[in-house]
């Protein structure tokens, strides 16, 4: 038995292997500070310059850690949103070079249904 030729690998064509222009870079953080009010919203900036924010119902939880959190491998940014008694909570961690665009929409996207209520 022959297989043909023209069914192994795979094909493209040259405009799909083109240069692609990637986010990259941490990018600016007031971008992801932007979206947060006093009225809604906690912001302490400690000793390290780590910026916390939490929501006023402690539900909602941001780190910023631009010398990377103490005791992780670079983690950068750190997004926890505490569950009920029905449904977990969950947790979503950024390294320090993770481009702050990428950062605001995820944050933008958690607070989005909060804002609902």
């Amino acid at each position: 038995m022959t297989v043909a030729s023209a069914e192994l690998g795979f094909s493209t064509t040259a405009d799909a292997l083109r240069l692609r222009k990637w986010l990259l870079g941490p990018g600016q953080p007031t971008l992801v500070m932007d979206q947060f009010s006093a009225e809604e919203f906690h912001l302490i900036v400690d000793d390290r310059a780590d910026v916390h924010i939490s929501s006023k119902d402690g539900r909602f939880y941001l780190g910023w850690f631009p010398l990377g959190r103490p005791g992780t491998d670079g983690e950068g940014w750190k997004i926890a949103v505490t569950g009920t008694a029905q449904v977990p909570g969950y947790q979503v961690s950024f390294d320090t070079e993770a481009p702050a665009d990428i950062v605001a929409a995820t944050v933008a996207r958690v607070l989005e249904p909060s804002r609902c209520l």
